[in-house]
This record gives C-alpha cells, sequence and structure tokens, in this order.
C-alpha cells in the first residue's frame, strides 16, 4: 500500500497579536490553504528586548511551527525579522537545506515602499529594537542609494494594541506624538513597521491626512506570498487544502480569545503554546 504524503500548513508567527492582521487578510486571498497562527502573548512586546532574546524567543516559535507540520513559516514580526531572521535563516540552512521555509515582512514592505515613493522621502515607524536595528534604512537604501529615511520608534503603540486600546483618544493622542516629527519631514511614504500598527491604520490615516502613502504589511504580504507559492511550486504542491486555521497562544487564551477574535473578525478556538 503506499503511504499517503502528509500536506503541510502555512505557520504565521508574531510576538502577538498585531500578526492576525497579516493572518486575516494572508486567508482571504488563498484561502484554500491550512494555517496554524502562533502569538507569544506571553512575553510581548519584543520591541525592547535585546538582540539575544529576540532571537531566542524567535527561534523557539518558528521550531514550534515546524515542529507542528509547517511548511512555510512567516516571522510577522518586524522586531523578529529585523533582529533574528537572517540568522535563523542561515541556521535552518546549514541543518535542513532549502527543506525549512522561514520568510519575514520586512522586505515585501520595503520593496512597496520604494515603488511607491515619488520624493523619496519615505517614513518608518516601527519598534525601537527595529528602529535600532536600522534594518528597514538598509534594505530601503539598498533598493535605491537615493532615498532619504526617517524613522520614529514608537515603543507605546504594541502594549496599547494589545490592551485593546486601539480605537481609545489615548491611543490616538500618541499617535499624534509620534507621527508629527515624520510629517515635518515632509515624507510622502509611511512604511508601518509593526504588525501590530496595521490594526491603527484608519487613525494614523486620519492623522496623516491624504497624500501620503501608506505601506501596510497587511495588504502587501499576501501578495508577495501569492507569487512566491507560484514560483516554488514544488513546495506549493506540498500544502494542505482543507482551508483550515488552528490558533495557538504562550499567554492567557481567554484574553487570546477575547482580542484575537475582535481583530481577526470571527471567533476563535485557541489552544495554549508552550515555546522552549
Amino acid at each position: 500500500m503506499v503511504k499517503k504524503k502528509r500536506r503541510l500548513n502555512i505557520g504565521i508567527f508574531d510576538s502577538g497579536f498585531g500578526g492576525l492582521d497579516i493572518a486575516r487578510s494572508i486567508v482571504k486571498k488563498l484561502p484554500q490553504y491550512n494555517y496554524v497562527y502562533l502569538g507569544d502573548t506571553a512575553r510581548a512586546p519584543y520591541g525592547h528586548r535585546s538582540q539575544e532574546m529576540i532571537h531566542a524567543f524567535t527561534r523557539q516559535a518558528v521550531r514550534f511551527l515546524f515542529q507542528h507540520e509547517c511548511g512555510i513559516v512567516i516571522t510577522a514580526c518586524n522586531t523578529a525579522s529585523s533582529e533574528a531572521l537572517r540568522k535563523i535563516q542561515q541556521e535552518y540552512a546549514k541543518k535542513h537545506g532549502t527543506k525549512k521555509k522561514i520568510l519575514g515582512v520586512l522586505i515585501p514592505a520595503a520593496e512597496e515602499a520604494i515603488r511607491g515613493t515619488d520624493s523619496g522621502r519615505i517614513g518608518v515607524i516601527a519598534t525601537t529594537a527595529t528602529v535600532a536595528s536600522n534594518a528597514f534604512v538598509r534594505e530601503l537604501t539598498k533598493l535605491d542609494p537615493s532615498v532619504h529615511v526617517f524613522q520614529k520608534a514608537c515603543p507605546l503603540l504594541v502594549p496599547l494594541v494589545e490592551a485593546g486600546k486601539q480605537d481609545t483618544q489615548e491611543t490616538r493622542a500618541v499617535l499624534k506624538k509620534y507621527l508629527h516629527p515624520l510629517l515635518r519631514r515632509n515624507i510622502d511614504t509611511l512604511i508601518l513597521g509593526c504588525t501590530h500598527y496595521g490594526i491603527l491604520e484608519k487613525s494614523i490615516r486620519n492623522i496623516i491626512g491624504s497624500d501620503i502613502k501608506i505601506i501596510s504589511e497587511a495588504k502587501v504580504v499576501p501578495k508577495k506570498l501569492e507569487k512566491y507559492l507560484k514560483k516554488h511550486s514544488d513546495l506549493e504542491r506540498t500544502l494542505g487544502r482543507q482551508s483550515s486555521i488552528r490558533f495557538y497562544s504562550t499567554g492567557q487564551i481567554d484574553t487570546f480569545k477575547y482580542l484575537g477574535s475582535r481583530l481577526f473578525g470571527k471567533a476563535l478556538r485557541v489552544e495554549k503554546a508552550v515555546l522552549r
């Protein structure tokens, strides 16, 4: 009897709830596949952590998703993408060759910003760790050395979203404080350099006006993933097509169910994850 080949999932990892915005958009664009979402809510946010700790946490999350039969893992966390992704990709390539696919969200956003800017003046809002890494500056200037990149660390935004306060006056006041210095730089394009910030896009648009282009990874990543899977047809053929999605959280399950359901747009069943 011929043994039936195991079908694989697409794994999506974020430090908390922000990646649900990307996950929702990916599932909407590519509903046929099977997904596993992991939110490390017990240890979020990552933005103030050391590089060594971010690397350790990201490695644990990637391992968890591969253990849960994911054929590809999307690191839907800019802090992890900027601080740990390249090193982890190299580690897995050395150990497994090309069998383990790990993708980030930072480079697709940078590519979209370069295509979108007219003046070459690009703003980036991100976590403290992402800004300190200069990852966006590096990727943007690699694509176009003539661009001017202006960054702003926004350490208060992730905790506000994680607390479910994205639609409050408090959050709008914090956004104004962070965005006004970038507006004074006459940017024409703004990268939302943290997955959590896509949840705040409407409030950000109200502050910056209609003339500045917003690069939201929730809009960019699904299109990039679709192109990636078309290009890597051998990998695409290994993916399951039961349109299923499983959610895992390292933190409080009831909190994840409540806030996650609001952000994802439907009631979620959430399982406990332990990362080692």
